[in-house]
């Protein structure tokens, strides 16, 4: 059933490295001693009525940091439903495959379980995610102590091997033939299906149709149907049509558990500290980042396809720029807080069009928001006039008048006041004043970006999130929707301007004074 591809001198040894790594892990658990046979049986029976004590006792080393809530009720469900189907759209980092690991093998050592499939996207990688389990069963000197030792001599090969107790495992990669799977008399009773989903496959409908047909006709049949069968997909949402999101439709459960909860904070804070997951926010984009991490796949949209970057006239040359500043504070978003991102841009307008000369764009404190004001002002100096604009409709109100301000306040007496005017406006769907008001201007041109700026990470920022851009938001939109706040005030400004300068059919000069 193993694929016949060719491996490489380098992946062999390498293999070879991490499985002499991993039995050294393994064997390092050493067994309870000391015991009469009574106390072992009453401890090995209070173990088993307990999972997470269970796993804590036979696999510590996996276990060094405490189970969260969702590992414990993942395997619960597992031991309390024995016809059962589940799909869990776990995040990376969330160990969804170990949970499956230790429930399984606690299932097959107490007899629940007898004949297991383990599905991947490959023989190769199946066989992979089946090692740990052959490994502990083979290493464990806790499991080895209380069951007994599990290598059954002549069966026992990676991805197809039998427990002394008849429990049997094979891995299956997709599109393999697992039909007449029988350990003896007994049919698949658990398909455990991990990471069948890939990147390259999620491009082709016709390589999930076929995919998915393979497991509904193939896979599923081969259980008994008298017979109590479990299957757990493991896996993240990688597209909005794949296996795994197919496999949610039918499934008697769906656990979805992302690395932060929708607060923001992180959803297993006993191991993935804010610092380490802030890390790796710095280090990837967000459509990586909302794909791996957040079952959020992104593909950039149809709207802004491309941003244009180009030379911005002095900024000296211009009458006054606008720095237009969203908070995020809304409370529509509270559910939200920890995915809004905080903004101020520098917006200006010269012959046609709209210039972005600099910016933030950054999940960041309240204390940096409100630095950024003088961080702004200090970029202009005395070349223009710049006017500070904060969103302020009426679902950010109290915030700014109770929390906001007073930190304005508070900063101007220490770096010098600047004068703050208010956006009140109430304004339409976020969606379509961006898409209404700046696809038009970026389509033809008119919405330039500082190409001084270009390894600005605030403006590379912006880029994103606008080839992220989608009517249905699905990714955050909060550097477009800034940019929209600005360039509405400098529109109006210069409207007001145009007006101001006719007056009864004579041309007035226009003067910076006034603005």
């Amino acid at each position: 059933m193993q694929n016949s591809t060719i491996i490489k001198p380098t992946d062999r040894q390498a293999a070879r490295d991490w499985d002499s790594y991993y039995e050294s892990f393994i064997a390092d658990v050493e067994a309870q001693t000391g015991e009469t046979d009574d106390e072992r049986k009453k401890r090995m029976k209070r173990l088993e009525a307990d999972n997470k004590a269970c796993c804590a006792y036979y696999f510590p080393k996996y276990c060094y940091a405490p189970s969260p809530t969702f590992h414990v009720a993942a395997m619960n469900r597992e031991t309390l439903n024995a016809e059962w189907y589940e799909v869990r759209m776990w995040s990376r980092e969330l160990a969804k495959d170990v949970v499956e690991m230790m429930v399984t093998l606690k299932q097959t050592l107490t007899g629940q379980r007898k004949n297991i499939l383990f599905i991947s996207n490959s023989w190769d990688k199946a066989a992979d995610l089946l090692q740990p389990f052959k490994l502990n069963l083979e290493k464990n000197a806790r499991i080895i102590a209380d069951y007994g030792i599990q290598q059954m001599p002549g069966s026992w090969k990676d991805g197809d091997f039998v427990t002394t107790q008849g429990a049997s495992f094979l891995a299956v990669g997709a599109g393999q033939s697992p039909r007449g799977s029988r350990n003896e008399e007994v049919r698949p009773d658990k398909v455990i299906i991990s990471d069948i989903d890939t990147d390259e496959d999620v491009l082709n409908p016709l390589t999930i149709q076929k995919r998915w047909n393979w497991f509904e006709k193939a896979v599923f049949p081969t259980r008994s149907v008298s017979k109590d069968t479990q299957y757990i997909w493991l896996g993240n949402k990688i597209a909005e049509d794949c296996c795994v999101v197919r496999a949610a439709e039918m499934a008697d459960y769906v656990s979805i558990v992302n690395l932060e909860t929708k607060d923001g904070n992180s959803s297993w804070p006993e191991k993935n500290k804010p610092e380490h997951i802030a890390r790796i926010k710095s280090k990837i984009s967000t459509k990586a980042y909302q794909g791996e991490y957040m079952n959020n796949p992104l593909s950039e949209g149809d709207i802004f396809t491309q941003m244009t970057w180009g030379k911005c006239p002095p900024i000296g040359s211009l009458p006054f720029v606008v720095n237009y500043a969203d908070p995020s504070t809304s409370n529509k978003d509270k559910q939200k807080k920890g995915t809004s991102f905080k903004s101020q841009f520098l917006i200006g307008y010269s012959n046609g069009k709209f210039y972005v000369y600099h910016g933030f764009l950054e999940q960041a404190t309240q204390a940096t928001f409100v630095n950024w004001f003088w961080d702004q002002k200090n970029y202009v100096g005395e070349k223009t006039q710049v006017y500070h604009y904060i969103e302020n409709n009426s679902l950010q109100d109290p915030f700014y008048q109770q929390v906001l301000k007073p930190s304005i306040y508070e900063k101007g007496k220490e770096s010098g006041f600047i004068s703050m005017n208010e956006d009140d406006r109430v304004k339409p769907d976020k969606a379509i004043r961006i898409e209404g008001n700046l696809e038009p201007l970026n389509r033809n041109g008119q919405l330039v970006l500082n190409d001084d700026e270009r390894n600005n990470p605030h403006m590379k920022r912006l880029e994103e999130q606008f080839k992220l851009f989608s009517m249905q938001l699905k990714a955050p939109a909060d550097g477009p929707d800034c940019i929209e706040g600005g360039w509405w005030v400098v529109n109006e400004k210069n409207i007001r301007l145009a007006s101001d300068s006719i007056k009864t059919g004579r041309v007035k000069h226009n003067s910076k004074k006034r603005f």
